[in-house]
């Protein structure tokens, strides 16, 4: 006998925040259903895509009576490109829903006792944050409900398209008008761009057929002024120049022009060269008294106004006296180690990955700063006790691992290390909370403050101090 189908549709008083975008409600049942595209206070019709044991999930295709919380989104993409999710809140109530979300990461996935909680620390600015974008070329711009219906049935044409991927389709882009992340001259560029190469018949990139000439554009800028441009092409043609020196007649405040050949079926460019076209080949950041370089391929904190805001409380956890011995862990480019060498007798930045330890190492001589030494490696297997007889122990640790969190090996090494201190600055909550966790038996976990890098977003950041504790 078949099984009959149960109710997939249901109205659904959303109750409060849960993490990473999702709200909570509860289905008729009394089952938790985990909610994106609503929030506390809205009555939604809500669309059940599982239904486990012990929990659902869901998507509201209808907002029936709107939350007193929300407010009228000020760009025209949203909810259709899938970034700034949370422009339907103001921002104030962000932050409680930001700050709220470490606390219940803490609580119930790390289950760690904090002695002293910060409030969250607000970003300043909550449009044109970012210092890097990256926009696609694609054949088939992404269609709205809306722009389906208004075509009654009529066969629609594919069109071309620069912006974002649209959520979940590899195949369709967001043709995206003005973008509210990034300060200009990045609209203009990219607005440019797009009609320059239609004007020109220059094919976009057609990800079903893995066809086409055009593939992405990554725009960075920095607060000193400084832009820079990186061009992606699926291979290398004469038209190519004339592009480029056309955009730089355009935009002559660029300056620093590249392009990257990518003849793959991803769009990655990690392991592609960036060839330097013209202008220097990188551009410059600065964050208090220091100056970074930042490559094209380089990875840096993508709001540079609240990176220095992150790092000032990262030194404050710090509380560095001058006589220690500092290593800091996924160093990048050594932004945070540098930031933090006027406080410290002695830096250890160490990376897996070899560029950045380049760029590090620049990034120390171009500041003046000859008491930082970096390395390329795995920690867990690069420090051993003639590392600390060349380097010196460390007193404190800086650990700025990616959204996975530190593996349970570089766990295991910190418990050995044994340093004094760790301050963990981490972009994914939960994934601190489980390594917390971990660590709690050797250390206590004394504060922590969450920083919003993303507004707009779900996503914060959040820094711990941990100190060893005495029967250890």
């Amino acid at each position: 006998m078949a099984r009959k189908k149960s109710n997939r549709f249901q109205e659904l008083y959303i109750e409060r925040y849960a993490a990473e975008g999702k709200s909570i409600a509860h289905l008729e049942s009394g089952k938790t259903i985990f909610v994106v595209g609503a929030v506390p206070g809205d009555t939604a019709k809500v669309f059940i895509q599982k239904n486990k044991k012990f929990f659902a999930s869901g998507k509201a295709v209808e907002i029936i009576k709107e939350s007193e919380d929300r407010i009228t989104p000020f760009c025209e993409h949203f909810g259709t490109c899938g970034g700034c999710k949370w422009q339907m809140l103001s921002y104030k109530q962000q932050l409680i829903y930001k700050e709220q979300q470490v606390k219940d990461q803490m609580e119930r996935i790390g289950d760690v006792e904090v002695q002293e909680f910060l409030p969250i620390l607000a970003c300043e600015e909550d449009r044109y944050y970012r210092n890097k974008v990256e926009f696609t070329f694609c054949t088939d711009a992404y269609l709205t409900s809306d722009e389906i219906k208004k075509a009654d049935g009529a066969i629609i044409e594919k069109s071309p398209a620069l912006g974002f991927h649209a959520p979940g389709l590899f195949d369709k882009v967001v043709d995206i008008k003005h973008c509210y992340l990034q300060e200009e001259p990045t609209n203009k560029i990219k607005n440019f761009l797009r009609d320059y190469c239609l004007e020109k018949n220059y094919r976009f990139y057609d990800f079903r057929v893995q066809e086409g000439w055009l593939r992405n554009i990554i725009i960075r800028v920095s607060t000193l002024g400084e832009v820079l441009v990186n061009l992606v092409v699926h291979k290398e043609k004469k038209e190519l120049f004339t592009l480029l020196d056309d955009l730089l007649s355009a935009f002559p405040e660029i300056t620093s022009l590249n392009y990257t050949i990518n003849p793959k079926k991803n769009d990655s460019i990690a392991d592609l060269k960036v060839q330097h076209y013209k202008g220097k080949a990188y551009i410059s950041e600065q964050l208090g008294n220091y100056t970074f370089k930042i490559s094209p391929k380089s990875f840096f904190q993508t709001n540079s106004k609240q990176a220095k805001i992150l790092y000032d409380e990262v030194k404050a956890f710090a509380d560095l006296k001058g006589n220690e011995v500092v290593y800091d862990l996924y160093c990048g480019t050594g932004s945070i180690g540098l930031y933090l060498s006027d406080k410290a007798k002695h830096i250890v930045g160490i990376e897996l990955v070899e560029e950045a330890i380049a760029d590090a190492k620049e990034n120390a001589d171009k500041n003046q700063v000859e008491h930082c030494n970096f390395f390329v490696g795995d920690v867990s297997k690069l420090i051993d006790d003639d590392f600390f007889q060349e380097n010196g122990h460390p007193d404190v640790i800086i650990t700025d691992p990616p959204r996975a969190g530190m593996t349970a090996q570089l766990i295991k090494e910190l418990k050995r290390i044994a340093a004094e201190k760790i301050v963990y600055v981490s972009c994914n909550p939960a994934t601190q909370a489980r390594d917390l966790q971990d660590l709690s038996t050797d250390y206590d976990i004394i504060k922590m403050r969450p920083v919003d890098m993303f507004p707009q977003t779900h996503h914060i950041e959040n820094i711990a101090l941990l100190k060893r504790k005495m029967s250890c």
